[in-house]
């Protein structure tokens, strides 16, 4: 039998659409795009009770094991904007991401987001003789702050 990540009761997951672009030699096309936000930055919880303790161990009374955990505690959905300080641009063609943002139960910091074929799927990057552009704007990034965009090899389903 499998065994699936409950999914949190508190907040809904709506994720935010941008734009991308793919070009061959016939001509370009647009695809919209969710992004997801990495469930390491999510509040994991059994009833209101954080299943992660402020010491930075899972909380033995739900998480003995990572099965235990994945059955008893449920993934929260994210608030983008208000919770992680993630918002499009105007065109929905870029993504605006703040380092610190403030919430009435403290301060969040960083974030790091997915780029998602389908409700299911991760979009997978081909790159191999492919060109791949993005502009990153660092004109308002903090001094110390790294603004770098990287790729990580992962499976299509997670």
């Amino acid at each position: 039998s499998a065994e699936a990540q409950q999914v949190g009761e508190q907040e809904r997951e709506v994720h935010p659409q941008i734009w991308t672009e793919e070009c061959t030699a016939s001509g370009c096309t647009y695809q919209r795009n969710d992004v997801v936000l990495d469930a390491n930055w999510r509040w994991l919880n059994k009833a209101g009770k954080n299943c992660y303790t402020d010491d930075n161990t899972w909380d033995p009374r739900y998480c003995a094991d990572g099965r235990e955990c994945a059955m008893t505690c449920g993934l929260e959905g994210a608030n983008y904007k208000g919770t992680y300080g993630i918002t499009t641009n105007r065109y929905r063609d870029g993504i605006i991401l703040k380092f610190v943002t403030e919430t009435r139960y403290g301060s969040n910091y960083g974030s790091r987001l997915y780029v998602m074929d389908s409700p299911e799927t991760y979009k997978m990057f081909r790159l191999k003789n492919r060109e791949f552009t993005l502009t990153v704007d660092v004109s308002q990034l903090q001094c110390g702050l790294n603004g770098a965009v990287y790729f990580v090899e992962m499976d299509k389903k997670g």
